[in-house]
């Protein structure tokens, strides 16, 4: 009873191996929110999340579409994922691991597709939607999508990062007459 039960969970350890591949190397420059580049492997793509570009972008159109969020409030976030980044995973040995599912391991810019882990155990793509950094990618399918779009919705319920909620411009009221000027006011 025992040993087809050890077969059966050999079997599906080796399977998964078949379907990701493992790769380490130190982070050694951050590009922006979701590309960096890591010591003998390249340009690193994180996969399954999108964070806003430093300036203006094509990609813009989308987030206030879907989202409402607007330029200024992107810009504010790319910004602020680059300076995380750097200070999380610069000069960090890390461990990266691809996704069968999402088809090929590599981008059309040659760049690798993978969840980044921390020395610690936690997955950054993770972290960065958990902490409204990012937002799940939602055009192709992966692995970790469900998890990925629980954990967006964490930042979104909590209104941080991109989805802080809007902070309206409060002017003061215009009358329709002129404030009258009294001897307090001189």
């Amino acid at each position: 009873m025992l040993k087809p039960l050890l077969l059966g969970s050999l079997f599906l350890l080796c399977a998964s191996s078949l379907f990701a591949a493992e790769y380490s190397g130190t982070v050694n420059w951050i590009y922006d929110g979701d590309t960096l580049l890591v010591t003998g492997i390249g340009k690193v793509r994180l996969l399954g999340v999108d964070t806003p570009e430093g300036q203006d972008s094509q990609r813009d159109r989308f987030y206030l579409k879907q989202f409402g969020i607007d330029s200024k409030r992107l810009r504010t976030v790319a910004r602020q994922v680059k300076r995380f980044n750097i200070k999380t995973i610069k000069g960090v040995q890390v461990r990266l691991v691809t996704d069968s599912t999402d088809g090929p391991e590599r981008d059309k810019y040659d760049r690798l597709l993978a969840y980044l882990y921390l020395p610690d155990g936690r997955m950054l793509n993770r972290i960065l939607l958990k902490k409204g950094l990012a937002s799940v990618f939602r055009r192709y399918q992966f692995s970790f999508k469900d998890d990925f779009l629980a954990a967006e919705k964490i930042a979104r319920t909590a209104g941080i990062g991109l989805w802080q909620p809007l902070i309206p411009c409060s002017l003061p009221a215009l009358s329709a007459k002129p404030a009258e000027k009294t001897a307090e006011s001189l």
